[in-house]
């Protein structure tokens, strides 16, 4: 035993050391301050402490003061592996539930509503036992009496009402294969209340209103199932791991298991899973390190361990010998995937792999990025990692052109690796590939999303944090033989490959729909622990609002061009663009032009060889054409801004024609108008929402026929190009060089002619009155319905925009909004609903008004009623006022507008007409509003108006008679919906009316 020990000591000792000495620039080392130690790591940019409670609980604290505000992620080391086969989804059913309270909050008088709750709990694990459909039935009837009688000692969304009186934005949680993670971004000042609250929450699981957030979920599968992307991503999976339940089960769970839930089961997983040893708290923001972890020990230090945490054992897959080849069919377009199955993200096989994938496609120089995209040989071709704990998986996307076949798709991406095995890419490629994932990382640095996300991987993914931030360092040893041999070692007849092809799929599954009753949400009332928070009253942050005039430097360089100016004073990245006032609303050709540019090279150099150089040089190029702005930018560090300048600056003064890209160009155009009539998001989002909206004439609808667009010349083109620098516009700048740099630069390097061209005046779309409301659908193979009510607002005024905010923040604008707990929490007739009332961009445009249901399609008519309802009676809650009134102020005290956002916040301002920033008003006023204010809004800009409707759905289950009720019903063809085949003729000197 004691050689044992010592062996085993001698080992761990060798170990640690190997680990510190890795990469001796990063050096794990030990600290303490005000009575607690913590491990730190020498050079780390993050900054970052990492202690440990003495209940095993990890905490990771990064400093980053950029703004008042702590991003916060929780991260349990548990998820859907580690469900039960034969209980699969209860790690995502606890997640859910974990927003439902505690015995302490978000219930009445928990004495009496547990009996009821434990009654329901045993309820369910008898109609588990059920098989006669009838007989099911009839006893889920009996759940849901007894679930009414509970409701009315159940306090709805008091979690989400707390964080948002705090001020948090972002509330939300997700569950992968490997873990379980709850997010929320807070004020500073609130930490305090935050953490009474999390370490209340985590400590006991309460499973009230089940069956109205079972519904949630039922929904949650059957978006899942509309889906075709998911359902690809499944099959992928399920064929890649035929024995680890990362393929055997899926995280939402089987349908059988989510009409059969125990409660049972999922209160054994908390009580397993949800154990400080199990669990990190990830925090990165303007946060004290001392204070907080006192903070932090004191809300979760009584937190018991558990003693006999489960240990994860991998499961060992078996190799795959030949190509594996499934199918999946579905109504959106066709794309392929294929996958090869590595080891698991703390493995060596990881940077070899990330370095792979990066040579292959880095979106703008990588062999498929090169030989696929830029030759137009395959339509969206890309690559990417899922970095899971025991496996990963090397996936390889790509779409057919016309007359392509998928397996024509497949032989063109796996061509592509065999050129990475033979060595065939360039030797600079290498070390631009890990400059490029350096500047990544530098730009996830500027984020506190970012920088706690890397905390909560290296956590969830046992990576010792000194070997997680080296990683970059630690690819410059890796060379192109070490590459070429990974690939031959890896990449060979080991893939699953899927096709996902177009048609009805004969696999097509749903859940169906209980039949539940309202429940009770008691939304006025509040828990003690809730008074307990509100009387924590935090000390008040002083809000910054931005001053046009000192926070931007406006600057001028040749021909009198304006230059809007603000520093970078943290790193060496900059971004420069130039922004025009000329949009696709004035030509529809510019989307055109604009895409034609990335196809083009000068006569000096090729199109390929801009964008290898650009890579080398650690910058980026891209242009975007909105409908009234177009913007060329320029990206990159800063060092070599010049030189990129140079090169940016030619190919928009002298791009060369180049006939045979423009043809394959066009063909991809035709392809991709005809792939986007199959995909549901943009019928509904873009197409119906437009058409809804505007008519049959809109922004969306404003582009060349099809006729049009083939009659398009590259010289035409190419004049719209060179056109924009010689047309009046303005250079926006952001980076570390001081203003009087930066101008002569673009003085030396940014090309303007003797006279700038005057802006051609702008063209507008005006949104129809629905005199005689309508509802416009479209078919669509789906199991559930969207539906949204539109209306014009009134034109825009400046003043509204207080009210407006406060509007929407107290009305459907987060979970505990009237519309999300009627429609979700009361009743379980959506997944998704929300409302929101928008205000115009620009002084001549109007306001709108949207509200927005995703349910089932057996749920349509009572889901419309309810939110028919909802906007014609304005539902009143002080106390929700309340939370709306605070969330705000909170929000707008802590918020702090910088770097290039100040640039674009003073953009849209000047676009409003607005010379100063409009949070300072709505700040003022939201501390005056009262109820009874928001109320008259509603009665003034939302009830009594005429809606119309859009909805997408399967036209076998949509309920016509009921929609007849709403308006004249008409079916849209996809071809009035998209307008590509109509030749659309606009006055471009006048308002479109």
């Amino acid at each position: 035993m004691i050689k044992t020990f010592w062996r085993t000591a001698i080992v761990a000792l060798l170990f640690l050391c190997a680990c510190q000495n890795k990469n001796s620039k990063y050096e794990l080392k030990t600290g303490e301050s005000n009575g607690y130690s913590y491990e730190y790591v020498t050079n780390d940019p993050l900054k970052v402490r990492i202690y440990t409670l003495k209940n095993g609980l990890k905490v990771y604290l990064s400093q980053y003061n950029a703004e008042p505000r702590i991003q916060t992620q929780i991260a349990v080391k548990a998820g859907g592996k580690n469900d039960p086969a034969t209980n699969t989804g209860l790690a995502h059913y606890l997640e859910h539930i974990m927003f439902k309270g505690t015995a302490d909050f978000g219930t009445l008088d928990w004495k009496k509503e547990s009996v009821y709750l434990d009654s329901i709990e045993h309820m369910f694990t008898h109609y588990g036992t059920l098989k006669d459909s009838i007989e099911r039935v009839e006893y889920y009837k009996l759940i849901d009496q007894v679930s009414n009688e509970a409701s009315k000692y159940a306090i709805a969304n008091e979690y989400d009402k707390m964080v948002s009186e705090l001020g948090a934005r972002g509330t939300n949680a997700y569950t992968s294969e490997d873990r379980t993670v709850y997010i929320n971004d807070i004020p500073v000042n609130q930490l305090e209340n935050w953490l009474q609250l999390e370490g209340n929450r985590f400590q006991k699981i309460v499973p009230r209103l089940f069956h109205t957030e079972l519904e949630a979920v039922y929904e949650e599968k059957n978006r899942s199932l509309d889906n075709d992307y998911w359902k690809t991503f499944e099959t992928l999976y399920s064929a890649i791991f035929t024995k680890h339940p990362y393929g055997t089960q899926t995280v939402i769970g089987t349908i059988d298991h989510l009409k059969n839930p125990s409660i049972t089961e999922i209160k054994n997983y908390f009580d397993t899973y949800y154990r400080p040893n199990n669990v990190a708290i990830c925090l990165s923001g303007d946060l004290d390190y001392d204070k907080t972890i006192a903070l932090i020990d004191k809300s979760f230090g009584n937190w018991k361990p558990n003693e006999q945490l489960p240990t994860w054992s991998k499961v060992d897959e078996d190799p795959i010998a030949t190509p594996i080849a499934k199918e999946v069919y579905g109504p959106d377009a066709e794309w392929i995937n294929i996958g090869f199955r590595f080891n698991g993200r703390n493995s060596e096989d990881y940077k070899l792999l990330t370095l792979t994938d990066m040579i292959l496609s880095n979106s703008q120089a990588g062999v498929m990025d090169i030989n696929l995209k830029q030759k137009q040989k395959v339509i969206e071709p890309s690559t990417y990692v899922d970095e899971l704990n025991d496996y990963a998986i090397h996936t390889f996307s790509g779409r057919p052109r016309e007359g392509q076949s998928l397996e024509d798709v497949k032989k063109l991406l796996l061509e592509q690796v065999e050129l990475v095995k033979k060595g065939e890419f360039e030797d600079w490629l290498l070390e631009a590939t890990i400059n490029d994932l350096k500047k990544s990382k530098i730009q996830g640095s500027e984020r506190n999303w970012s920088r706690s996300n890397d905390l909560v991987m290296a956590f969830t993914n046992n990576i010792p944090w000194q070997n997680y931030i080296s990683e970059t360092d630690d690819l410059r040893k890796i060379t192109k033989e070490d590459i070429v041999k990974f690939a031959n070692e890896h990449y060979k007849e080991n893939y699953v490959v899927v096709y996902k092809r177009s048609g009805k799929d004969p696999n097509a599954l749903k859940v169906d729909k209980p039949a539940i009753t309202k429940v009770t949400l008691n939304k006025e009332d509040k828990s003690p622990f809730h008074e307990t928070i509100l009387k924590n009253k935090a000390e008040k942050l002083k809000p910054v609002f931005i001053d046009y005039e000192k926070d931007i430097q406006k600057l001028k360089m040749n021909k009198e061009v304006e230059v809007l100016y603000t520093p970078n004073t943290e790193n060496e990245l900059f971004s420069l663009y130039y922004l025009s006032d000329v949009g696709s609303n004035n030509n529809p050709k510019m989307n055109v032009a604009v895409e034609y540019l990335q196809y083009l090279g000068t006569e000096e150099m090729a199109a390929e060889d801009f964008k290898k150089e650009f890579y080398k040089l650690g910058c980026n190029f891209g242009v975007s054409a909105g409908e009234d702005q177009t913007y060329i930018y320029l990206t990159g560090l800063s060092e070599h801004m010049d030189k990129a300048m140079q090169l940016f600056e030619k190919l928009l003064a002298a791009p060369k024609a180049d006939d045979e890209a423009l043809k394959k160009m066009l063909d991809g155009i035709f392809k991709k108008r005809e792939d986007s009539k199959k995909n549901k998001g943009t019928i509904m989002f873009e197409g119906l929402m437009n058409y809804g909206l505007y008519g049959p004439k809109s922004p969306f609808t404003n582009v060349l026929s099809n006729r049009e667009l083939r009659e398009v010349k590259a010289d035409e083109l190419i004049d719209i190009i060179k056109e924009f620098t010689k047309t009046q516009h303005r250079v926006l700048y952001y980076g570390p060089k001081k203003g009087e740099e930066v101008v002569a630069s673009l003085n030396q390097y940014h090309t303007l002619p003797d006279q700038l061209k005057p802006v051609p005046p702008p063209v507008e779309f005006k949104m129809q009155d629905v005199s005689k409301p309508a509802v416009y659908w479209a078919d669509y193979d789906m199991v559930q319905e969207e539906i949204m009510f539109l209306s014009k607002g009134d034109g825009f005024d400046k003043t509204r925009m207080p009210i407006s905010r406060m509007f929407n923040e107290y009305f459907g604008g987060n979970m505990s909004s009237p519309v999300f707990q009627e429609l979700r929490e009361a009743q379980g007739l959506a997944y998704s609903a929300f409302a929101y009332y928008g205000t115009a961009d620009k002084p001549v445009g109007n306001d709108l008004f949207y509200a927005y249901i995703g349910t089932q399609a057996d749920k349509q008519p009572e889901a419309m009623k309810a939110m028919k309802g909802l906007l014609t009676d304005f539902p009143k809650s002080e106390g929700g006022f309340e939370v709306a009134r605070n969330a705000i102020l909170n929000q707008i005290e802590s918020e702090r507008i910088t770097k290039a956002r100040i640039l674009f916040d003073y953009e849209t301002a000047k676009k409003r007409g607005l010379t100063s920033d409009i949070r300072k008003d709505v700040y003022e006023q939201v501390q005056k509003f009262t109820l009874a204010d928001v109320q008259k809004f509603q009665e003034q800009y939302i009830k009594g108006k005429n809606y119309n409707i859009v909805l997408i759905g399967n036209r076998e289950k949509i309920n016509f008679k009921e929609l007849k009720q709403y308006g004249e019903v008409k079916e849209l063809t996809l071809d009035e919906i998209f307008g590509y085949e109509k030749v659309q003729k606009i006055d471009l000197e006048k308002p479109n009316q």
